[in-house]
């Protein structure tokens, strides 16, 4: 063989490795693309937040202040009234409370810190109004980051679905990982949503695989050890 068109062992290794580099790069880039649409998912979750406090409960409590000194004026005069006020004030005073709590559930259901995964799953359903089935790993012990990242996962599913649209959620412990499941029975699309992003950035992984009537959602979390 003519030396001159010996290959340099270099020339073989930076082939071979070409690849490795270019799929370095790629992971680098849907990292980068992950981070920016956590964070615009976090401004606009602010700011939606910021608007059901202004518009929905800072309103009702104005309104119920301004009733309580209608009714308070109509004691003497017209007790029938000032009543019909007071039993009206009950009923928007159960609501106001009702929305502080969906409220608060969107920021991080209580129930989760207490391992109340199950019970919170079944509320968020029933408000999506999906039916869904759950299979829940009752014995699976993990931290409250991790809960929630899945809960929000499962809550996107949920709310993206149509109304009563059958749906059946597993989640349980495989090995080292938390492992979770969303089999809908109606084609939501193949779109990264922003608590896929959350699973990934806590080391999880989220595969997706909708056409026809049905979508399947697939994704698992590292436990720590």
């Amino acid at each position: 063989m003519d030396p001159r068109r010996r290959r340099h062992p270099l020339t073989t290794e930076q082939t071979d490795e070409q690849p490795t580099y270019d799929g370095l790069r790629r992971e680098i880039e849907e990292l980068r693309a992950s981070r920016k649409r956590l964070a615009l998912a976090a401004d606009d979750e602010r700011r939606g937040m910021e608007r059901a406090l202004h518009e929905g409960v800072q309103q009702d409590l104005v309104g119920l202040a301004a009733n309580l000194e209608v009714a308070a004026g109509l004691l003497d005069s017209d007790p029938a009234a000032a009543k019909t006020i007071l039993d009206e004030l009950q009923r928007e005073t159960r609501r106001a409370l009702t929305e502080m709590q969906n409220l608060a559930n969107r920021i991080f259901p209580a129930l989760l810190q207490a391992g109340g995964l199950v019970a919170e799953l079944r509320a968020a359903a029933s408000r999506a109004g999906v039916s869904a089935r759950l299979a829940v790993d009752a014995e699976v012990s993990v931290p409250s980051e991790l809960i929630g990242a899945v809960y929000f996962f499962l809550l996107d599913a949920f709310e993206r679905a149509p109304d009563s649209t059958p749906m059946v959620v597993s989640v349980r412990g495989e090995g080292r990982a938390l492992a979770f499941e969303v089999i809908a029975e109606c084609d939501m699309g193949a779109e990264r949503r922003a608590p896929h992003d959350r699973v990934e950035a806590l080391g999880g992984r989220v595969t997706i695989a909708s056409g026809g009537d049905r979508t399947t959602l697939t994704g698992s979390l590292p436990l720590p050890r």
